[in-house]
């Protein structure tokens, strides 16, 4: 793939009132959401709910791209189409989560690196052959009494890079995900500090192996105050704190921004993009890559009788998709 088409499939992810949706859980982590609404884990059943996920309707209408897990780009629809085919032929790209996860970082206790860099190079050709466009890498980065420490934010952040590098030579754009947890009870002012310090070092690392920033996509986390935190912000101070902080320290070329989610309501996670996209204009487009805000309520839904209640629980998926497609313009209004 050209530099030209790494581009054109970057600003499609964030093209205008579309966002991304995230059903890359490994089969470990949709266990504990399977067994929050009583369906067994099985391979059928996660194909199953995949399904219904991406039969939705209408969901290209606010949503540009998939994240999907190794195990989902390989499966098909029941009537045997190849889930990528049904994407690509909806107007949807398909993405691919490949990072294995966070491990314990020697010498740091407490602090975490993601891994997954080994055999890269082979799996990242064989998921273009799959059909995927782009890739996801999460990295974790926790705040607390001595943490992160630079070592850690410099390891994950060195990892995102030759990642984003390897995925550019196998024509598949990188999405970079540096998530600041809100585990904790740092106010919002911590995670500030940390977010930018995290995110000056990523674009430093982006930039020493060569990346092509407008062939990237960003997937942030929010300038937020820790879950556990007594001095919670409101939803304008968020939006405010982060748009400063995204400002501070990512590039005007980088083709866009999404965010993930991470641990906030469905409202939460809607009405802070919103207020953002109220601020602008930005540098970059501002939207969404929501795994459980745009899937929770579904989800339940779905579990209570798969068969009866299907096509509803796709309604819950295009409302979602339609509210946070509006709040990527700035034009949501609660309960409307």
């Amino acid at each position: 793939m050209s530099i030209e088409q790494l581009e054109i499939i970057a600003q499609q992810m964030v093209a205008p009132g579309k966002g991304i949706i995230a059903i890359d859980e490994s089969n470990n982590t949709i266990k504990k959401r399977f067994d929050g609404v009583g369906v067994p884990n099985t391979e059928e059943n996660r194909r199953a709910y995949r399904e219904m996920l991406l039969t939705t309707p209408g969901l290209s209408d606010h949503i540009s791209g998939a994240i999907l897990y190794d195990e989902t780009i390989r499966q098909s629809t029941k009537a045997g189409v190849p889930f990528t085919k049904l994407m690509l032929d909806a107007g949807i790209l398909p993405g691919i989560k490949v990072d294995k996860g966070p491990f314990p970082l020697a010498g740091y206790p407490g602090e975490l690196v993601t891994e997954g860099l080994d055999g890269l190079r082979d799996r990242l050709a064989e998921y273009a052959r799959l059909g995927a466009k782009f890739a996801k890498w999460r990295a974790v980065i926790t705040i607390a009494d001595d943490a992160p420490s630079g070592t850690c934010i410099e390891a994950n952040c060195h990892a995102l890079a030759r990642y984003a590098a390897l995925c550019q030579e196998a024509g598949i754009v990188p999405m970079v995900e540096p998530e600041v947890l809100m585990d904790g009870a740092h106010d919002i002012d911590v995670c500030y500090e940390v977010t930018e310090a995290t995110l000056r070092s990523l674009f430093s690392s982006l930039y020493e192996h060569n990346v092509l920033l407008e062939g990237t996509i960003l997937k942030a986390s929010m300038v937020i105050a820790g879950k556990d935190s007594p001095d919670q912000a409101d939803t304008d101070e968020v939006a405010e704190a982060t748009v400063r902080c995204l400002r501070a320290s990512v590039p005007a070329s980088l083709p866009g921004i999404v965010f993930l989610s991470g641990g906030q309501s469905d409202e939460a996670a809607t009405a802070h993009l919103n207020a953002m996209n109220q601020i602008g204009p930005h540098p970059w487009p501002l939207s969404f890559s929501y795994g459980r805000a745009m899937q929770q309520a579904a989800l339940k839904l779905w579990a209570q009788d798969m068969a009866k209640n299907f096509a509803d629980a796709q309604k819950t998926v295009a409302q979602r998709a339609r509210e946070n497609g509006l709040a990527a313009l700035g034009q949501w209004k609660k309960g409307a």
